[in-house]
């Protein structure tokens, strides 16, 4: 399309930020959303003629329901959507509280939820268009401290693994992005050693190769993502100790 819009949520930040100037930078028209908008505006600041703040909480289905179609009004059709938005707080035994749990599932997982309810109506009328779901490898298995973030991954993982087939025969494409440690607000607090850190531009590079390459898994580094996977097959009794051993917890 000589006019490609892109939709970023979480776009203020890590690698939401990041993608949305480099996809400004190959020609897309961006339109980035969180929940505050000076760090939308600050985006936008860098590419003022290719990307647009929207200040919305995914959280809020109705709000996600009004501004999907105000987007497509404004600035095109959406052509691709990066539902990027999260949060991430560690939990241990005496910080465990519902709400913290809540939150995450409200966020991480029905934020995602919410926005693919309103992109699907115009997507599948267009027979056209490209959702790539941001989870983590931490939804790979249960690691100490992701008790509330984890499972929304998992969710995110299986949800896309549920769906795909689904896209493909309405002429749509899935993607799911399972990224390692990256430096961004999310990891910044972070008190543990965080294997295989990768910087937030290699770490929207390499979203950015997989988007264009429609993959379906697109997860990175590739060392941190195997050493996972070859875990998340391992039964409890090895599993449990190696990870004591790796993490200290």
């Amino acid at each position: 399309m000589d006019k490609r819009l892109a939709w970023i949520t979480g776009g203020g930040t890590g690698i939401g930020r990041t993608l949305a100037l480099k996809l400004a930078a190959d020609g897309w028209q961006v339109v980035v959303s969180g929940r505050r908008p000076e760090p939308l505006a600050e985006t936008a600041g860098h590419a003022p003629q290719a990307i647009h703040p929207w200040p919305l909480d995914v959280g809020d289905l109705a709000a996600v329901r009004r501004s999907v179609p105000a987007i497509e009004a404004a600035h095109g059709p959406i052509a691709l959507a990066v539902l990027n938005a999260g949060i991430y707080e560690p939990v241990k035994l005496d910080n465990f509280k519902g709400e913290t749990f809540a939150a995450h599932m409200q966020v991480n997982f029905l934020g995602v939820v919410n926005c693919m309810d309103a992109l699907l109506p115009p997507m599948r009328a267009r027979k056209s268009g490209h959702m790539v779901l941001v989870a983590s490898v931490a939804g790979y298995r249960g690691l100490p401290l992701a008790a509330a973030y984890g499972p929304t991954k998992a969710a995110l993982i299986n949800l896309a693994e549920s769906m795909k087939g689904m896209f493909e025969r309405a002429g749509l494409t899935l993607s799911i992005c399972n990224p390692g440690f990256v430096e961004t607000p999310l990891t910044e607090g972070n008190v543990f050693p965080m294997p295989f850190l990768m910087t937030v531009d290699d770490a929207a590079e390499a979203l950015y190769r997989g988007i264009k390459r429609r993959k379906f898994e697109i997860a990175f580094p590739t060392r941190f993502v195997l050493i996972l996977k070859v875990l998340r097959a391992l039964p409890y009794a090895l599993y449990f100790p190696l990870i004591k051993r790796m993490t200290g917890r």
